[in-house]
């Protein structure tokens, strides 16, 4: 197919099972209290967090390689299955070492559907491919930002085991993907089988800015999602309304991810890179200070300047990599991330020395840490289109 056709069909279903997927990625950092209650030590669910953050993410360049120089379009409905089946088992766990183990596990699940399934949306999005990433990228934190409103009032009436029905939804989507995945036409061009460090290396020192980026703003994110709820609750915030004020901060995240990917088109990729990462410390700050009324608002602008860098930082790793679209896509939405969720356990280690209110503030200033990476960022424009998925 041509680099200018557009096929919606393809770019809506995948970034429907986006959704799911990353609904599903965000159960384990939900549960955090939950865990917590039922005898877990904050570390222990921290270095869950932690293993399933590596192992969906660490591995997708590897992953996203692989499906440059040969279509797998089966990874999308075999990893959203195989994230289902494992992740809908999480609450029946009763040692650390299950915890952990099944953490891990699950998460290569992950890591097969996102770098197939954000290359096929690039070549489905034709000239648009931009705006469908954000797109993508958005259905993605919209399924973050619903995790927290459907888990945390059924285990609250429930208790833990009635984590094994949440596998319904992802055999669901499954099977619609298989039948997807079986109408979609093989792709055209392959990449050029070159070795993995010789793809790497034309644009090895702006990606690696890129990842670091990432790393930090995944820390802040997760960190946050995890231990937030926590912080409230000390201050008197009942769990229902911290589910609430996550689900405002994930949803406003996924609005920021497509506002970020139009302003980029208009006004330059690396500007609202800087601007995401310098303007949400802010906002992070204000909600910490101001009265409950305002909290939602300032939450709000808080989620969606963090995620705003999304698209942007996505597009400019594809261009920067432009005949390994997928690798690129493994890069940016796995292993950038997998190096800041290492760090979730050790802002569980830092809870537990220094206190939960330290390591809140400490997470809400790791942004400008990265605002000062994002301005010396270069971009470098595709000198080919990326190469096709479908």
């Amino acid at each position: 197919m041509s680099a200018s056709t557009i096929r919606k069909d393809v770019v809506y279903s995948i970034s429907f099972a986006h959704m799911l997927n990353d609904w599903y990625m965000n159960i384990i950092p939900i549960l955090t209290p939950f865990f917590i209650a039922a005898g877990f030590g904050i570390g222990e669910v921290s270095f869950a967090i932690s293993a399933f953050t590596i192992t969906s993410s660490l591995s997708q360049p590897l992953v996203g390689y692989m499906v440059d120089r040969k279509n797998q379009s089966w990874m999308i409905y075999v990893g959203t299955a195989w994230l289902a089946v494992l992740l809908s088992c999480i609450g029946l766990t009763h040692s650390p070492a299950m915890l952990i183990g099944l953490a891990a596990l699950s998460g290569l699940g992950a890591a097969a559907f996102h770098p197939q399934a954000s290359a096929m949306v690039s070549a489905a999005g034709g000239e648009k491919k931009g705006l469908y990433q954000a797109v993508f990228g958005a259905c993605g934190n919209l399924g973050w930002a619903l995790t927290p409103l459907f888990v945390i009032p059924l285990v609250e009436r429930y208790g833990l085991s009635v984590t094994p029905y949440f596998v319904v939804p992802g055999i669901i989507v499954t099977a619609l993907l298989a039948v997807k995945a079986q109408k979609t036409s093989p792709r055209a061009q392959q990449a050029q089988a070159v070795p993995l460090l010789e793809a790497l290396r034309p644009a090895s020192r702006e990606l690696t800015k890129l990842v670091l980026i990432i790393a930090v703003r995944t820390l802040t994110y997760s960190g946050l999602v995890a231990f937030l709820p926590l912080y409230l609750q000390q201050r008197g915030v009942s769990l229902g309304t911290s589910a609430h004020l996550l689900f405002i901060l994930l949803c406003a995240g996924a609005a920021g991810g497509i506002a970020g990917g139009y302003l980029s088109d208009r006004f330059g990729k690396n500007i609202v890179i800087f601007l995401s990462l310098a303007l949400s410390p802010l906002f992070f700050y204000l909600f910490m200070h101001v009265g409950a009324g305002m909290q939602p608002v300032v939450f709000a602008l808080a989620g969606a300047t963090l995620l705003s860098s999304f698209s942007p930082i996505v597009v400019l790793a594809q261009e920067l990599l432009y005949r390994q679209a997928a690798m690129a896509s493994g890069f940016t939405l796995g292993f950038g991330i997998g190096v800041g969720g290492l760090g979730v356990g050790l802002v569980g280690l830092v809870i537990q020395y220094a206190g939960l209110g330290f390591a809140i503030n400490m997470l809400i200033c790791l942004p400008f840490a990265a605002a000062v990476v994002a301005l010396t960022l270069k971009g470098r424009k595709a000198a080919q289109p990326v190469p096709q998925t479908l």
